[in-house]
């Protein structure tokens, strides 16, 4: 059996989940969109189930797959309706969804709803997206707040920079929400997994726990201060070695050579599984828990490695990220963004601890 393996450290999803909604003080969304950033979103939402206030999705597709496994909280819709159709799947499987625009708005006003809707009433405070403009959002409300078909709205708003470094966007960001909102009744939401860990003015009723949920953090640090752990890890094995002279190129391209008598083992992982392909060497990896590096191109089914410590031998592990590796050392070296790399893992076999 191929020995890439994907673990799930679904041990680690709950604290991460019980330390983020003790940081933000009040209710706490899990989002669990595109598989729960490539986790598994129905194992982490059963994970999860019984300490999570709700959950967040992408699209009407995607929370209907967790109502059919069993999960009976809250499922808010990031993208909301995207066809007036999922107006009935929506009033069906009892999810709540964000208004952004005035076209959802006129559609969720005008379908025969079986019981009064929640509504998360988006707003566009600055990152040009999606949702109402601020001096447009205080009618939006209106129409839905006077409406017989609404039962309640959450305010709601997202950060462009939240996770950068600082720029003063997010405090115009949070300036021009509770400017529009003045007057407007009812709950709160605009804190992502960044603005949660950075921007205490952002902890309002309800946080949307993202990235970090997963154990990364959402600045890209190598080293987090906040106590998140790794819910992924991505191992393999090596499968053959060999020894190579100095000034002897490696893989593809012959974009590496060796400056010195190099072992060179070879891992059971490409790009094919989701670990990016333009991973430059000297990219770390961990071999036996003992940081080594890539050297060579990446190809579509393995990799090669530095097997500089002559302890190294076929069938020692190789993670590719998780305790010793941290994924935005990955990311950072490959030019990605770590959210991208959760989302193409495939192929390599799931393991989910609980």
């Amino acid at each position: 059996m191929r020995p890439l393996v994907c673990e799930i450290r679904l041990n680690y999803l709950r604290e991460n989940y019980l330390y983020l909604k003790k940081v933000h003080g009040n209710k706490l969304l899990a989002v669990v969109k595109a598989n729960a950033y490539g986790h598994g979103a129905v194992q982490c939402a059963q994970a999860l189930h019984d300490i999570a206030d709700g959950f967040a999705v992408a699209f009407v597709q995607e929370a209907i797959e967790l109502r059919e496994n069993g999960i009976t909280k809250p499922i808010v819709l990031l993208e909301g309706a995207l066809e007036t159709t999922e107006y009935a799947e929506i009033d069906k499987y009892d999810l709540w969804t964000v208004v952004h625009n005035q076209t959802q708005l006129e559609n969720l006003l005008a379908y025969n709803w079986q019981k009064p809707a929640t509504v998360w009433l988006k707003m566009d405070s600055g990152m040009h997206r999606v949702g109402f403009f601020p001096h447009n959002f205080a009618a939006a409300y209106t129409a839905l707040s006077q409406s017989n078909k609404v039962a309640n709205i959450v305010k709601m708003t997202h950060f462009a920079c939240a996770d950068e470094d600082e720029t003063g966007m997010t405090e115009m960001q949070i300036e021009a929400f509770d400017l529009a909102c003045e007057g407007l009744d009812g709950e709160e939401s605009i804190a992502n997994s960044a603005a949660m860990l950075r921007f205490p003015e952002t902890h309002r009723d309800w946080g949307r726990a993202g990235l970090a949920l997963y154990g990364i953090d959402p600045m890209s640090k190598f080293e987090t201060e906040y106590a998140i752990k790794p819910v992924m890890r991505l191992s393999s094995k090596i499968f053959s070695e060999r020894v190579l002279q100095p000034h002897e190129p490696i893989g593809y391209g012959a974009s590496f050579y060796t400056k010195r008598s190099t072992r060179v083992g070879v891992v059971a992982c490409g790009y094919a599984d989701g670990y990016p392909r333009c991973t430059p060497s000297d990219t770390p990896v961990a071999i036996n828990g003992a940081r080594s590096r890539v050297i060579g191109r990446v190809s579509m089914d393995m990799m090669t490695v530095d097997l500089h410590d002559n302890h190294f031998k076929i069938g020692d592990e190789v993670e590719l990220f998780g305790d010793v590796v941290n994924i935005n050392e990955l990311a950072s070296a490959a030019g990605t963004i770590t959210y991208e790399i959760l989302c193409n893992m495939k192929r390599a076999k799931r393991i989910y601890v609980k």
